[in-house]
């Protein structure tokens, strides 16, 4: 099946057709890791780990590769004001970092490159920069020269003066162009350094990934990924600078996007107090219901953030997760289940996610109203199988049901169980008032039972 993805450079879908079937590369731009993540960081995470299963289901090899951005004039800054190395820094939020995605189902990456790891790589680049015309030295720094290279400027599609007011450039005297970026930045004692032929310095930050892309990907590579908000100046000058450093070859493919996320319609923004990190998130919602809350709607859009999108896309879920509890333990051998075809088809269509949600919506109805036993149990295997592809419905529904707030003041698990056994023995014993009272308390606190044959269940009440 074709899948037709959305080309930013070209600004249209395009059928997908990688320069080698049997090693299909993708690279995303990953965290600079000076904070925790925040919940519009996590969106380029979910939605690009959307794609790589699907490539993963079309293609025999994918090779995704996301990196970590470890130095950085925001984590010497985050340093500074925590009287911390800068190295102590980069470590803590780079595990914070995959303690938090983890909790959104999320595939690992096949390559995970950190930028101080690639130094040697930066500036064998910068020097073929340099020898090429397209990079000058000046007063400690490296610069790319804008007006070498023709066509700047093509992936965003802004006009010269749009892009130097965009990238709020710094009007320094070393610079022959106000558009010229930099290369390598020299540094002080304090600061990450390392030797180069222009002295002790650091690399900027468009060159981290270029470099990383070349070592471990190549020179062209299939699909570029990460927020709307990088096409300008970050992807733009990757762009020019890998492309001038293989004498005019393809850099990108395929530029792929996702849209910005807003709360109440409004950019978040930690001024504003509308600003969320991915573990205060975590903190009050399962990672599935975050997850489905990213996937909800389409990734080129804008995503607008609410506690009660949260709360719907928890609602959602419980539905599905309430499906595959009426059909019962998973029966030998559907774990081998092929993924359903509507929802491949969903998601090879620009990565409709909307759509594939409601395809597995329209599984877990079919699995509802079927009567026949067989017929139920196929419908429950489609509906792991498609859940699993889309990473959700990865707990056991009893377990699911019994999610409950990281700080939440309520029953835990044995009292539930203690008031549920007591309630048990007084219908056992005709004492139906402290059974109802049992009953009572118990919704009272957030806690549903079910009376079934098999004996009585609970639940927690979401939202």
């Amino acid at each position: 099946m074709s899948i037709l993805l959305y080309n930013t450079a070209t600004r249209r879908k395009e059928r997908f057709a990688p320069g080698d079937p049997d090693r299909v590369t993708m690279y995303v731009c990953g965290p600079t890791v000076y904070n925790l993540v925040h919940i519009g960081n996590a969106r380029p995470v979910v939605v690009f780990d959307v794609l790589y299963r699907l490539l993963r289901s079309q293609y025999p090899r994918v090779v995704y590769a996301r990196n970590i951005t470890d130095v950085d004039d925001k984590i010497n800054q985050a340093a500074k004001e925590g009287g911390e190395s800068i190295a102590d820094v980069a470590n803590r939020f780079t595990e914070a970092f995959h303690e938090d995605i983890a909790g959104l189902n999320v595939l690992a990456p096949d390559v995970e490159p950190r930028a101080t790891d690639h130094i040697a790589a930066m500036i064998a680049m910068i020097e073929r920069l340099v020898e090429s015309g397209h990079a000058y030295a000046a007063d400690g720094h490296v610069l790319f020269n804008v007006p070498s290279m023709a066509n700047y400027g093509r992936l965003s599609g802004r006009n010269r003066d749009d892009m130097i007011a965009g990238a709020r450039v710094e009007v320094a005297p070393y610079k022959r162009d106000p558009a010229d970026f930099v290369l390598w930045k020299p540094s002080t004692d304090d600061l990450p350094g390392w030797d180069s032929p222009w002295g002790r310095g650091r690399p900027g930050w468009h060159l981290e990934c270029s470099a990383m892309i070349e070592t471990h990907l190549g020179t062209t590579i299939d699909i570029h990924g990460g927020g709307q908000d990088l096409v300008f100046p970050h992807h733009e000058n990757e762009l020019a600078q890998s492309t001038c450093a293989h004498d005019g070859a393809d850099y990108v493919r395929y530029w792929v996007h996702n849209g910005y996320i807003t709360v109440s319609g409004e950019k978040m923004s930690k001024s504003l107090g509308n600003f969320f990190t991915l573990r205060e998130i975590l903190a009050v919602a399962p990672g599935e219901a975050i997850r489905y809350a990213l996937l909800s709607g389409h990734y080129r859009k804008p995503l607008d953030w609410s506690p009660e999108a949260v709360s719907q896309a928890r609602a959602s879920l419980d539905r599905l997760y309430k499906a595959l509890q009426g059909a019962g333990p998973a029966t030998p051998g559907s774990e081998d289940a092929e993924v359903p075809g509507a929802i491949i088809e969903a998601l090879s269509d620009d990565l409709n996610t909307p759509r594939a949600l409601a395809e597995l919506h329209a599984i877990a109805g079919e699995l509802n109203s079927a009567t026949d036993g067989r017929e139920r149990e196929r419908h429950a295997a489609r509906l792991r199988s498609a859940g699993r592809f889309l990473g959700f419905l990865q707990s056991d529904p009893v377990a699911w049901f019994r999610w409950q707030p990281r700080d939440a003041d309520g029953l835990g698990d044995a009292e539930i169980d203690a008031m549920v056994e007591a309630r048990r023995k007084a219908r056992s014993n005709k004492d139906f008032a402290e059974a109802d009272r049992l009953r009572d308390e118990l919704a009272a606190r957030g806690v549903v039972l079910e009376d079934t044959r098999e004996g009585t269940t609970w639940y927690r009440q979401s939202g």
